[in-house]
């Protein structure tokens, strides 16, 4: 790969950087910005400032995931919001051109494409719609510069070395890398800057680089400002029955694919408690019926055991519950970057903790014999070679400077590595590969706390190596044995199909992200030796708000938009239970996950599948699946959650006691005011009200305490009677 430059030009401001980049690459500027976390946002805002105010300079925003402060959609949500967002978001600016975004006032000049949105949050919004690109994660790369991209721009972090300065691309080398090589293969006038941040944790192996990646870099203490965060969900009680069935199915020794949210932490804390309460989580299983109705299928598949030999992660984003199986000790499954000695590893033939000359044998077995300058590089780095040894022209320069030839094929060469030439232990094993990170604010502070042993089990890498096997299919098949890659969908179709990131109507909710590459690799990884699975999570239920919202299936017979094709179905699990639908005909695809659905809607879903002819006449759904609604699963565990198994909020939250017990009274004043007539709950909170000491500071927090206008009296009245309800 051809290098920037020597030695990049250091800036001291974003506004001197927008100057340089128009000089360098004109005024069609297409910048690609990293998914998520690593945008540069001061530089972006600068760039934005000069597009609104130069009608002459066209920008183009390539990019996915604008990440966007909770706002308040009323003055009543401002009072509870405002003091939240202060202290957890600190100085995080906010993307300016997401401000306009929402506002409808985007100039002309001004285009923003995206391929993955925040779940939800560009619904009816036409210029975010318009602009949507539809792709694979493995494909953005690829996508973003067929868009014209000319630069490439994000945060990264630097430390002093001996060597001089080194730059951490940390949160983001998931395109960015792959985009630079496109750029620079083609010949395109380009550009790529990084801005410094001093707040991101420092990330080793693929994500090190040196300044000669850059053209330009903004470096000032200014830019260091507060990284954005994700504040912590509550997970509910269907979401840990998802994750008492998830963690069923993960397997000893095998690899962990999972994502963000109130699912991917029920699962991590559902798998903590198999691994050090046991009894407690066999039980709660047992309660659901895992046990008896899926026991093949967990034995096969799964365990419901401690973890012995524990896993691996190869996930595209490093999420904070991966931080918590780490702490835990259940991520702790090395793996190594030769497929010869993954595939000993694997095999039990080769013990990482004590290095026995057999292993030169071994290799020998596996064809690993003359060994050139890369191959050998690679083996002593985790090594199985020492220090002291050498390559040089195809031969072993060996510690006592006596020479032999670099060929594991012959006995000699073997003893005299044997006796002089081989390690003690493996090391620079890896415990999780990820494209890139986003999470709360005591993940980053655990990040930056590593020390540099724990740092080196991490390895920040492009989604080109996360997520498919294309690269180094032998190894990465090796190395992603009995993997269990878990991600979530909104939507099921009797035939096997999920549904993920859009409606019917054309609408995108999110993006394909990186979903159905982790789908297809399941596939890939089908032989008993790795066996690969795909497991997808879906709701039973969808609740809606309002007074006259009914409740919706979100196991559907058909639906008009399909993420995950029906070929493609694997495992599906809701709160009901497990359905293994790799391989079964479209009959036994249907009943299996008819069983999965809320009982309310069975009756008219069988019925619809038998008009279609995929289920026959006079079929009925067992006893045992007729039963799956919301009461009976939490009558199931609610022993369970009283003795502490399932929290509300399992790794902490940023909310304050006093939040967490106001935001759920103002959900019951929500939905109290939209079930009663506006006249009828004005008169009633004309009525004085006793207010007890201790529900005080919650009235004060909500400017409630001496309400003037009709509204705020109602909403005064409502309050306090959700607070005395607890």
């Amino acid at each position: 790969m051809t290098l920037a430059a020597a030695t990049p030009v250091v800036l001291d401001s974003v506004e001197a950087a927008v100057d340089a980049l128009i000089a360098r690459v004109g005024k069609d500027l297409r910048i690609g910005l990293p998914l998520g976390l690593g945008k540069p946002i001061e530089l972006v805002n600068a760039l934005y400032a000069r597009a609104k105010a130069d009608p002459t300079l066209s920008l183009t925003i390539l990019t996915a995931l604008s990440l966007e402060k909770p706002v308040p959609g009323s003055e009543l949500e401002a009072r509870f919001l405002q003091p939240f967002i202060d202290r957890v978001f600190g100085d995080c600016p906010d993307l300016a051109y997401m401000l306009d975004l929402r506002a409808n006032r985007l100039p002309a000049n001004v285009q923003i494409k995206e391929f993955f949105f925040k779940p939800g949050s560009n619904l009816g919004n036409a210029h975010a719609q318009q602009h949507y690109i539809s792709t694979n994660y493995s494909f953005a790369a690829r996508d973003v510069f067929n868009q014209g991209c000319n630069v490439a721009a994000q945060i990264v972090c630097k430390r002093e070395t001996a060597e001089g300065s080194r730059y951490s691309l940390s949160c983001n080398p998931d395109t960015g890398p792959e985009l630079i090589g496109l750029l620079r293969e083609s010949g395109r006038p380009h550009a790529v800057i990084g801005l410094v941040n001093q707040n991101l944790p420092f990330m080793a192996h693929d994500a090190e680089v040196g300044p000669e990646l850059f053209h330009f870099l903004v470096d000032h203490p200014r830019y260091s400002t507060t990284l954005f965060s994700t504040p912590k969900m509550a997970v509910t009680t269907p979401d840990y029955a998802i994750g008492l069935y998830a963690a069923s199915l993960v397997r000893d020794g095998g690899t962990l694919q999972i994502g963000i949210g109130a699912l991917g932490d029920a699962i991590v804390h559902v798998l903590q408690a198999r691994h050090a309460s046991n009894a407690l989580f066999r039980e709660a299983a047992r309660s659901l019926g895992a046990s008896e109705e899926y026991g093949a299928l967990i034995e096969r598949c799964g365990g419901l055991a401690p973890f012995e030999q524990g896993l691996y992660g190869a996930t595209e984003m490093f999420v904070d519950g991966f931080w918590q199986l780490l702490k835990s000790g259940i991520l702790k499954r090395k793996v190594y970057d030769h497929w010869a000695l993954q595939q000993l590893v694997n095999d039990g033939r080769c013990r990482p903790e004590r290095l026995e000359p057999e292993l030169l044998d071994q290799l020998v077995t596996l064809g690993v014999a003359r060994l050139d300058a890369r191959e050998f590089g690679l083996l002593r780095k985790h090594g199985v070679f020492s220090d002291a040894l050498r390559w040089q022209d195809g031969e072993l320069l060996l510690p006592d400077g006596s020479r032999v030839a670099a060929d594991l094929g012959d006995a000699g060469v073997r003893r005299r590595l044997a006796q002089q030439g081989l390690g003690s232990a493996l090391r620079e094993g890896v415990l999780l590969h990820g494209g890139f990170f986003l999470g709360p604010r005591d993940f980053y502070q655990g990040l930056h706390e590593m020390s540099e042993a724990q740092r080196r089990e991490i390895c920040m890498t492009g989604v080109n190596k996360v997520n498919q096997l294309d690269l180094d299919p032998r190894l990465y098949r090796l190395q992603r044995q009995h993997a269990r890659f878990i991600n979530t969908g909104l939507m099921a179709t009797l035939s096997g199909a999920v549904v993920s990131d859009g409606l019917a109507n054309g609408q995108v909710i999110s993006g394909v992200g990186g979903q159905y590459n982790f789908v297809a690799m399941a596939h890939q990884l089908d032989s008993p030796s790795v066996g690969g699975r795909s497991i997808l999570l879906v709701r039973a239920v969808r609740d809606k708000e309002g007074k006259t919202s009914e409740p919706s299936s979100n196991v559907v017979f058909n639906y008009g938009h399909c993420t995950i094709p029906r070929h493609l179905r694997d495992i599906l699990i809701t709160e009901y239970g497990i359905a293994d639908l790799r391989s079964k005909t479209d009959s036994e695809v249907a009943k299996a996950t008819l069983n999965l659905a809320d009982s309310r809607f069975q009756p008219a879903l069988l019925a619809e599948a038998q008009r279609a002819g995929k289920i026959e006449a006079g079929y009925r759904i067992p006893e045992r699946f007729r039963s799956n609604t919301p009461a009976a699963l939490e009558q199931k565990l609610d022993r369970f959650r009283r003795q502490g198994l399932f929290p509300a909020f399992p790794f902490g939250t940023d909310l304050t006691e006093e939040e967490i017990r106001l935001g759920k009274a103002l959900k019951a004043v929500k939905k109290a005011a939209s079930a009663s007539p506006k006249w009828l709950l004005a008169l009633q909170a004309l009525r004085p009200q006793a207010v007890p000491a201790e529900l005080r500071p919650y009235l004060e927090r909500m400017q409630l305490s001496n309400p003037r206008s009709v509204q705020d009296k109602v909403v005064r009245m409502l309050l306090l009677q959700a607070l005395r309800r607890g």
